[in-house]
């Protein structure tokens, strides 16, 4: 197809940013994060040429949080499987789709991975997810080229008129004249639904706000920050292993809704949709079971308005194959951080998961499989984030606004890197403010991704290098 495209050349960049405060999940803190840039030139089967751009926070911290092994050993891998791929991919000259140049170097990155692992942290390789996190910088900016170069939406190339191959190539013979399209929206929802993160450092009173809390006219508190943006999705970090303090945070979350809706009563919808996240902290799914059953006997309002609880025990599926059946009888069970590869997805079916969390971290590609996947098995799935700032957000969102969501997506970078977003207000100021508890995704538009980057007039200088923080390629 003269669609098809070559990759011509491959760029990179990290920019460090800083949490304005401190983002807690698990037991992780997050305090500052590399974001990973890449641009992308790609030449189609007509000769034309055309840049493409795509980020991600390359974060080790949640896609390899091993604590047996050195912090700053985990970040020089992951850093390296970066620049890797990408030299990878800029040798690569093949033409094809963006999907089938993601699926046919897949294996080349896990060896890759394995390659750099060895490197750094001998007898220890990193998760393939972490090599997805690697990826998908290039992957997103591969895609965006792909859509520009052709003169469409990157979201519209996903039919037989563009690509010349059906799923049943990656997926097996069930997908054969199956395309991502067919389970797409065909326009970009105009609004989507934005979760609020109510980490388990996060205020949410103003008499909790300590006195060092930044003072920038951004909420310190969860209160404020639902009279100020209107938000009526609330994801609940837990610990996991503190029942009481668990159910004790679900039901007070639940509570500081319901107090500023007195005030606010024709702002806020009668009640909050809530989702509950140990990152995997729960030895075994029973504790889940046993929350549920606290929360429902304490609280059975709250319980109603709980929506999903989303990946309670460790990723590794296979070592213990805890059947969820249990939880899930109670509430959907959402499988994230052990979602890499499409036998997980299977496997994860016949332990009894109720659906699954898309990251576009995980790469656009994998994300566009995933969906035909859960749409055939009529698996619910949600769009999550990785708290992802800049372009990075914009790839997040137009992801939720494209697909069906169980409900909206999350949205974390302004609530702890508001400042990364600064570049972007000109021109997706909707997508960067929940106002009404919704962020306005019609700025996603024009060829490619919808970045827009030419009018962006600080992203030049956000990603060449604001306030001496790029360092180009791998970290040293």
């Amino acid at each position: 197809m003269t669609s098809n495209v070559r990759i011509r050349e491959v760029e990179t960049f990290q920019v460090r940013v800083r949490c304005r405060t401190p983002l807690k999940f698990g037991a992780v803190v997050v305090d500052e994060l590399p974001i990973g840039f890449a641009r992308v030139t790609v030449e189609n089967g007509a000769g034309a040429r055309a840049d493409g751009w795509g980020a991600m926070f390359l974060m080790h911290l949640w896609s390899w949080p091993d604590p047996s092994i050195p912090p700053e050993a985990r970040s020089r891998v992951i850093c390296d499987v970066f620049q890797r791929y990408a030299d990878l991919l800029s040798q690569w000259d093949t033409p094809g789709h963006p999907i089938e140049i993601f699926c046919e170097n897949e294996a080349e990155l896990e060896g890759i991975n394995r390659e750099v692992s060895e490197r750094h942290t001998p007898g220890d390789v990193m998760p393939h997810l972490g090599a997805l996190v690697a990826a998908s910088p290039i992957d997103h900016a591969v895609h965006d080229a792909f859509g520009k170069v052709n003169g469409i939406d990157s979201y519209d190339g996903y039919s037989p008129e563009f690509m010349d191959f059906d799923l049943s190539r990656y997926l097996g013979r069930e997908y054969r004249d199956v395309y991502p399209s067919q389970f797409l929206r065909q326009d970009y929802a105009p609004t989507v639904p934005v979760f609020h993160l109510v980490g388990g450092l996060d205020p949410l009173h103003p008499e909790e706000v300590p006195g060092g809390a930044p003072r920038d006219g951004v909420p310190n508190s969860l209160d404020d920050w639902i009279k100020r943006d209107g938000v009526y999705c609330l994801k609940v970090k837990l610990r996991g292993r503190d029942i009481e303090w668990d159910v004790e945070r679900t039901i007070d979350v639940s509570r500081v809704y319901h107090d500023v809706r007195e005030d606010y009563p024709t702002a806020l919808p009668p009640r909050p949709h809530l989702t509950a996240d140990t990152n995997e902290m729960c030895e075994t799914p029973e504790y889940i079971v046993e929350y549920l059953r606290h929360i429902r006997d304490a609280a059975p309002d709250v319980f109603d308005e709980i929506l999903y609880i989303e990946q309670p025990t460790e990723r590794d599926l296979g070592r213990n194959q805890w059947d969820m059946r249990g939880v899930a009888a109670l509430k959907p069970v959402i499988i994230d951080e052990s979602l890499s590869r499409a036998e997980d997805f299977t496997l994860a079916m016949e332990l009894g998961w109720s659906g699954i969390a898309l990251k576009s971290c995980k790469c656009l590609s994998s994300d566009l499989l995933f969906i035909a996947m859960a749409e055939m098995r009529g698996v619910p799935y949600a769009v999550q984030d990785l708290t992802n700032p800049s372009i990075a957000l914009v790839e997040s969102m137009g992801l939720a606004a494209r697909s069906h969501t169980i409900m909206g997506v999350e949205a974390n970078s302004r609530q702890f890197f508001p400042a990364s977003n600064e570049h972007l207000l000109p021109v997706h100021s909707g997508l960067c403010e929940a106002r009404h508890g919704v962020a306005k995704a019609g700025s996603i538009s024009g060829p490619g991704l919808g970045f827009r980057v030419d009018e962006l007039p600080g992203f030049a200088e956000f990603v060449a290098g604001g306030a001496q923080a790029l360092t180009p390629g791998p970290s040293p």
